[in-house]
Order: structure tokens, then sequence, then C-alpha cells
């Protein structure tokens, strides 16, 4: 009897022992092809980009001359246009990312005023770009026109500003779907600690909450950030599509995702479309690079 009941223990040990090694070879075959998938990606950039890197060198980053006709390629209007439109969209999203998510997460967490508001800030998420474009241009664009005739600056109503008050608004349920649930994850017992000290709810939210969850919050904006990088039809619509450097927010510009959109199809020659395509490579790597710098920074402030 309790050699039978050694072979059945056995034998159970055994098929447990399989099950495992097969569920951690199967994880393993995911994540490595998770790591496959970016470095196919990135090297088929890299081929496709060739003819552009032999022609242009590396005065294609810095140079500021796009003229197909003449054949001088330069990126730095869109890097530029990229990197302004993102920034300035993440400066108008998160002081409201953040309100609304202290709303939700330490205010009111249940009821049908906090249910109803998570609703709206999913269908924010779920709408597509093409809507807040066509909405940015019925609605925005006459609003920022009489800004700046008011401002006495020329009135293109499309341009820097425009695109970006568009990417805050399609950028912050991103920021505070992290945040909120960052900040229900709080321990309750540091709070009631605060609490029993006589602290107010703002200092508890200020001393206690904030320092906390400082990572959380900003891995909510990086999340945030990589969204308004990438974003197409909505810059697309309302940038201005101008190849030039902006000289203020007001003014028209472009983006390296609005300017593979507009142009791709249309162009000819292999130095051209291979332009094209090394604008999507330096998205890319621009894309590694702040996601690598704020993966750095979010390890510092979860240390500090």
């Amino acid at each position: 009897m309790n050699e039978t009941l050694k072979l059945t223990d056995a034998n159970w040990s055994k098929a447990i022992s399989r099950k495992e090694k097969g569920f951690t070879i199967t994880l393993w075959l995911v994540a490595i092809s998770v790591i496959i998938l970016v470095m196919a990606a990135f090297l088929t950039l890299l081929v496709q980009s060739i003819p552009s890197i032999k022609a242009n060198g590396f005065s294609f980053i810095y140079g500021r001359m796009w003229n197909p006709i003449t054949g001088e390629f330069g990126a730095l209007p869109f890097l530029a246009g990229t990197l302004l439109t993102s920034f300035l969209a993440l400066l108008i999203a998160t002081p409201f990312s953040i309100a609304v998510a202290l709303f939700l997460g330490e205010y009111y967490k249940k009821g049908m005023m906090s249910q109803l508001l998570k609703n709206m800030i999913d269908l924010l998420a779920a709408i597509p770009s093409v809507i807040y474009g066509f909405w940015g241009l019925f609605v925005l664009i006459p609003i920022v026109r009489k800004l700046q005739i008011a401002l006495d600056i020329p009135p293109y109503g499309v341009g820097i500003f425009s695109a970006s008050v568009i990417l805050s608004i399609m950028i912050m349920p991103y920021a505070i779907s992290l945040s909120r649930q960052v900040i229900q994850m709080m321990p309750s017992d540091l709070k009631e600690a605060a609490y029993a000290l006589g602290a107010t709810r703002f200092e508890v939210i200020r001393k206690v909450i904030f320092p906390h969850v400082l990572s959380g919050l900003f891995a909510g904006i990086l999340l945030a950030l990589g969204r308004a990088l990438g974003e197409t039809m909505a810059v697309t619509m309302l940038v201005g599509n101008t190849n030039a450097l902006p000289d203020s927010i007001f003014a028209p510009g472009n983006t390296m995702a609005s300017v593979i959109a507009n142009e791709f199809t249309e162009a000819t020659g292999a130095v051209y479309s291979a332009a094209l395509v090394e604008i999507g490579l330096l998205l890319f790597v621009v894309v590694a690079i702040i996601n690598l710098v704020g993966k750095r920074i979010i390890k510092h402030l979860a240390y500090t």
C-alpha cells in the first residue's frame, strides 16, 4: 500500500514538473517573440532607410530643408514639431490628469458620479483620432483664430498649439487611468496614521500620497507621452503641415508621423521613399530614448 502511494506521488510530481516546464518554456517563447518583433521592426526600418542614409548622412537629422524636387531632405522641422506638440500636450494634460485621478482615487472612489466619470474617460480613449480631428477643425480652430486675433498674430488657426490641445485631450485617459490605480493602491495605514496626527486631507495628499505614488504618476505621464509622440491623424488635420521650423507655438508646423502620412503614398524615387522611412526610424529611436530615460527616472523616484 505504501509503495503504491509512493508511486502515485512520484507520478503526480512528474506530471506537475512537466506542466511547470511547459508553462515556463511558453513564457520564454512569448517574451523572446516580443524582443524579436521589436528588433525586426527596427531592422526593417534601418534596411529600408539605407538609400537615404547614404545620400544624406547625419545632416538628415539637423537639416532644415525638405525639398523632394531638389533632393534635399532634413528632418529637423519634423523632429521639432513632434517634440513641441507632444511635450506641450503633456504640459496641458498633466494637471487635469492628476486632478481627475485624485478625484476618482481619493475623494469619490464609488458612487454614480464616480462611475459616470470613469465611463466618460473610457469613452475618450475609445474615440477614433479622426473624430478628434474633425472636432478640432469645426470647434477648436475658430476659437484659436479669435485668440490669435486678440494677440495680434496671424490667425492661421491650425498649428502647433491647436494640435497640442487635441493631443492633450487624447492622452488624458491613459494618464488618468494609471494614476488613479496607483493612488487607490496607496496603503490605508499610512493615510490613517497621518489623519491620526491631525493632518488635513490636503496635507495627506501633499505629504503622504504624492511622495508615495510619485513614480507611478510619472509612469502614467510617460505612457501618455508615448501615445502623443506617435499620434498621426488628428495631428495631421490640425498641425498645418508646413515643412519649416515653427517660430512660435501658434505657427503651423509638421510632425514625423504626419509627414509620413501625407507624403508616403506620393513619394517617387528611391531616396525620397527611403527618407520618409528614415523619419520613421528616427521616430522609433526618439521614442525608445524617451522611454529609456523615463524608466531611469521612474526607478530613481521609486527609491527616493
